[in-house]
């Protein structure tokens, strides 16, 4: 069975702005039934009033960046009889500034949120997926996680990195199982995720042609999960960046994202 033939909600992390409404909104074009959750309640309302004219519509306010969420939201799915078919791993953000600028508290909370949070739901919501052979997880990776990391926003593009890695072992382990996984890697998208992190005028010095419009991300990586593809990047000019990245020697690909940084991370 493909992840398009599962049954139940598709949970959206971070579904208040951004990739996140963008990937609810498509998902309630196709008529799947939805719950919500992110930190900013109003917002989420808005979006599910929006969507509730065509699915059913769940909204659960929640912190990811507090260690207890994470069951706590899948307590309460299971006490309300809501079955995830189809889990999204969207919530996160970056942390300007040179790795010792934040404090090590900071980090923690973006850690709790950019990778275990994404680990736990995803080990709690899998088991009954794969006991109903049909289910999907999308993990909103970056094509920061596929070329060398650059200084400024240390934890970024590891915690994207991670995602990736994560996504093809998810995969290959749940491949016979019926649950399909694959990892989003979106590059330079417009979203407020620039202005959360403090370069969004920095942003509007790149070209136009480097943007993606988040409803297309959102339509291509749902597109993607029920191909089967693992690790999906959209926009041609992205895959393309990825593959000369990958291509040039680690001291030359360093440096040349050492000398384009500053275009696109705040120290």
């Amino acid at each position: 069975m493909s992840a398009s033939s599962a049954s139940g909600h598709a949970l959206v992390t971070g579904a208040s702005a951004g990739i996140g409404a963008a990937i609810a909104r498509e998902y309630a074009c196709r008529g799947r039934a939805l719950v919500l959750t992110a930190r900013r309640e109003e917002r989420l309302h808005s979006l599910a009033e929006e969507l509730r004219k065509q699915v059913d519509c769940v909204v659960l306010p929640a912190d990811l960046e507090d260690p207890a969420t994470p069951q706590k939201l899948c307590d309460t799915l299971r006490q309300r009889g809501i079955e995830i078919g189809i889990l999204v791993n969207n919530a996160g953000y970056g942390l300007p500034g040179a790795f010792t600028t934040p404090t090590w508290e900071e980090h923690q909370r973006f850690l709790q949120i950019m990778i275990n949070a994404v680990c736990e739901l995803s080990y709690r919501l899998l088991p009954p997926m794969q006991a109903r052979g049909a289910g999907g997880i999308i993990n909103v990776a970056s094509l920061a996680g596929h070329v060398p990391g650059s200084a400024g926003h240390t934890l970024y593009a590891a915690s994207k990195a991670f995602m990736i890695k994560f996504s093809q072992s998810l995969a290959l382990e749940n491949a016979a199982r019926g649950v399909q996984v694959s990892a989003l890697c979106p590059g330079f998208t417009l979203s407020e995720f620039h202005d959360v992190t403090g370069t969004r005028e920095q942003m509007k010095k790149m070209p136009s042609w480097m943007w993606s419009n988040a409803d297309d991300v959102a339509r291509e990586g749902i597109e993607a999960l029920e191909r089967g593809d693992v690790v999906y990047i959209p926009g041609r000019v992205n895959r393309i960046i990825k593959t000369i990245t990958q291509l040039m020697p680690d001291r030359l690909a360093l440096a040349l994202v050492q000398r384009r940084s500053k275009d696109f991370r705040k120290l």
